[in-house]
């Protein structure tokens, strides 16, 4: 029981197959109280279901596109836990336009949407919870390979990554006075929804799979334990950093 006593939140849940919610699903195995984002009121019944029977898990609403819900959102967690351990953001979007055409063609308009929810939600949310997060807390994003690395059809979300892994570190380096740790994890291409937003995907986990070290695959639960390490006392020692989940895929030349 790692996160035993600990509470947090995984901002946001998807369905059940998402690495979102193996995350939440994982700590809340590992004795934590969870939780658990959702993006709006349709998908809050999925959410439920999700939890279903389960103990240490409630609800929140937040849509990262809108700005006032950040607020609310703090003023909800405050209420419920008064202050939380961990903080796990996973999101990601970007305009379908902006995803399948040329990078070159990407609109201002597309380009403010895509940086907006998928780097700087993590500043502005950081800055929202800090006076809830306690000493010694844990926040985590997810972020991937086209971070620094070219990749056809992802495009603006490529820039978008390398943002938020820069963010990482200035957030590591403001909040680290606190033993407050920011780190990244940062998955190969795995099949959830979010992920099939992206052309090609299933040939993309292919060429992983065939070309890594370790010859087995890896997905959302590798994720997970993962991430249960870095919200755990385990990695007290460990911020600013990134880690990769693709069975030794980006040490790989040829």
């Amino acid at each position: 029981m790692l996160l035993e006593g600990k509470k947090g939140l995984v901002l946001n849940v998807l369905n059940k197959n998402s690495i979102a919610w193996a995350i939440a699903d994982a700590a809340n195995l590992q004795g934590a109280t969870v939780g658990m984002g959702v993006q709006n009121e349709r998908l809050l019944d999925g959410a439920l279901k999700l939890i279903e029977g389960r103990e240490r898990f409630d609800p929140f609403l937040i849509d990262f596109s809108d700005q006032t819900q950040f607020d609310s959102l703090a003023e909800q967690v405050a209420e419920k836990y008064g202050k939380i351990d961990f903080l796990v953001h996973s999101v990601g979007f970007a305009p379908k336009e902006a995803m399948t055409g040329r990078f070159i063609d990407t609109t201002l308009e597309d380009y403010q949407t895509a940086m907006a929810i998928s780097a700087f939600s993590l500043g502005r949310l950081c800055q929202v919870m800090e006076p809830l997060l306690n000493e010694d807390a844990s926040v985590i994003t997810l972020s991937y390979l086209g971070s620094t690395r070219a990749l056809r059809n992802y495009n603006v979300m490529g820039v978008c990554k390398a943002a938020l892994e820069s963010t990482v570190r200035y957030l590591a380096v403001e909040l680290g006075d606190r033993g407050i740790r920011v780190n990244t994890l940062s998955p190969g291409p795995v099949n959830t929804v979010a992920g099939r937003g992206v052309s090609g995907l299933t040939d993309m986990i292919k060429i992983v799979h065939d070309r890594a070290p370790l010859k087995r695959p890896y997905g959302k639960e590798e994720v997970a334990t993962s991430a249960v390490y870095l919200l755990s006392d385990l990695s007290k020692g460990v911020t600013g950093q990134i880690i990769f989940i693709d069975s030794g895929y980006t040490v790989v030349g040829m």
